[in-house]
C-alpha cells in the first residue's frame, strides 16, 4: 500500500489544531504548557501570549504562580535556548538533549571554548549555584578566578549547558528584566525520572507533527538522528508531504481536514509554532521569512490569516497610549481587517491594560 501524501494545507491544519490555535481551549496553564512541549522564553513577556492566544480566560497570573510554585521552570532546553517548561518536563528533557547543549557551546563560542576543562568548571560552580541563585555575571567572577586567561562569557555559558540550572523568579516572570538567578535544577526541583529519545520524539509529534528526523533535529536543536530513529519508527504512522519526504506521527493524533475554518491569531516573538520545523512552509511562506526572522536570531511576533503567517505587529506605548501596529505582507479584506482589529483589541487590554487610551493602526 503505498505511503499516504498529506497537502501543505492539511499538514497547517495538523499544526494548528496541536498547537491550540484552531480554537481557544480550556485547558491549565500547565497541562497547554506540557501539551505545547514547552515555550520559548528569550525574552520574559511571549509566553504569556503564546498563552493568551491560545487558552480562554488565561491570566498573567496563571503562568507566574506556576512559575513561584516550582510547577514551571525556565531553562535553557532545545535549541540551547531559554524554554518553559513544567519542572517533570525538565527533568525529562534536559538529558536527552545534552548533545546538543554540548554541540551549541563549540558552535557559540569556537576557539574560545577549545579545551575548557568541563569537569573543574561544573564541579567549582555546583555548590555556588547550589547554595543560593547567582546571576550569570556572578558565576562568571568565580569562574574567571579559576581562569583568568579564558573568555568569562564562555566560561559561563559552559557551565549553563554542562550543569542543569533553571531561572528563580522573578526572573523570567512578566515585565522582569534580562537579570535573573540561577540554582542547579536539582536544588530547585529535587530528583526526577530521566525520558529517553523515543519519549521526546513522541511529545515533538504530539505538539508539531506529522513532521521529518530534520523537523525534529531542528526543533530540538540535534543532529544525526536518522539511525537513532530508525528503531523508534515502531507504532507510529508514515506519511509523506508534497515533496516525498517522509514524516512521523503518533497513530491516535488529529489530522484535520485541509478545509477546517482557522481564525485570525496573534502570535508572539520567538513562537515555537514557526521555529520547530526544517521546512516551514506549512505555516510561514518562504517569501515572508526575511521579514520575520532577524538578523541576531529574532523572532518577530507575527499574526496567522488563514493559518498562515500574514504579517508581524507590535505594541508600543506612550505615557497616555498603547499603540498596536499591524504590517501586513500582503493586502488584506476588510473582513480581515475587522477580525484583526477584534482581536487585537483584546490583545492591548492583556498587555497594556493600565494605558488610558488604546490605538490600532495598519502600516
Amino acid at each position: 500500500m503505498p505511503t499516504p501524501v498529506l497537502t501543505l494545507r492539511q499538514l497547517n491544519r495538523a499544526l494548528l489544531a496541536r498547537q491550540m490555535l484552531l480554537e481557544r481551549e480550556s485547558c491549565a496553564a500547565l497541562e497547554a504548557v506540557e501539551r505545547l512541549a514547552g515555550l520559548q522564553a528569550q525574552i520574559p513577556n511571549p509566553p504569556y501570549l503564546g498563552l493568551w492566544t491560545r487558552l480562554q480566560n488565561f491570566q498573567r497570573a496563571d503562568l507566574t504562580q506556576l512559575m513561584e510554585q516550582r510547577q514551571i521552570v525556565r531553562a535553557a532546553l532545545m535549541r540551547s535556548t531559554l524554554h518553559l517548561v513544567s519542572a517533570a518536563d525538565h527533568h525529562r528533557f534536559r538529558p536527552v538533549l545534552q548533545p546538543a547543549l554540548s554541540r551549541a557551546l563549540n558552535a557559540f563560542f569556537g576557539q574560545r571554548a577549545k579545551g575548557l576543562n568541563l569537569e573543574q568548571l561544573v564541579e567549582v560552580a555546583r555548590p555556588f549555584l547550589e547554595s543560593e541563585p547567582r546571576t550569570t555575571g556572578e558565576l562568571r567572577r568565580l569562574l574567571l578566578t579559576l581562569e583568568p586567561e579564558r573568555d568569562g562569557d564562555a566560561l559561563a555559558y559552559a557551565v549553563r549547558n554542562h550543569l542543569p540550572l533553571v531561572q528563580v523568579p522573578p526572573g523570567g516572570t512578566w515585565g522582569s528584566g534580562s537579570r535573573a538567578g540561577y540554582v542547579t535544577a536539582e536544588a530547585w526541583l529535587g530528583p526526577g525520572r530521566p525520558g529517553d529519545l523515543r519519549s521526546l520524539l513522541h511529545r515533538y509529534l504530539a505538539a508539531f507533527g506529522p513532521a521529518s528526523v530534520m523537523d525534529f533535529q531542528a526543533w530540538a536543536g540535534m543532529t544525526q538522528l536518522k539511525k537513532a530513529i530508525e528503531p523508534l519508527k515502531a507504532g507510529l504512522r508514515c506519511f509523506r508531504d508534497e515533496q516525498g519526504i517522509e514524516l512521523l506521527d503518533l497513530p491516535d493524533a488529529p489530522l484535520p481536514p485541509a478545509e477546517t475554518p482557522a481564525p485570525v491569531r496573534l502570535m508572539p516573538e520567538y513562537d515555537n509554532l514557526i521555529i520547530s520545523h526544517a521546512d516551514r512552509r506549512r505555516i510561514i511562506a518562504d517569501q515572508h521569512r526575511p521579514k520575520v526572522f532577524l538578523s541576531a536570531a529574532r523572532v518577530r511576533a507575527t499574526f496567522l490569516i488563514d493559518g498562515f503567517v500574514a504579517g508581524a505587529w507590535k505594541i508600543e506605548r506612550t505615557k497616555t497610549a498603547a499603540r498596536l501596529t499591524f504590517e501586513p505582507f500582503e493586502p488584506l479584506s476588510p473582513e480581515t481587517r475587522d477580525a484583526l482589529i477584534a482581536e487585537g483589541e483584546r490583545l492591548l487590554h492583556f498587555v497594556e491594560d493600565s494605558a488610558a487610551l488604546f490605538e490600532i493602526e495598519f502600516l
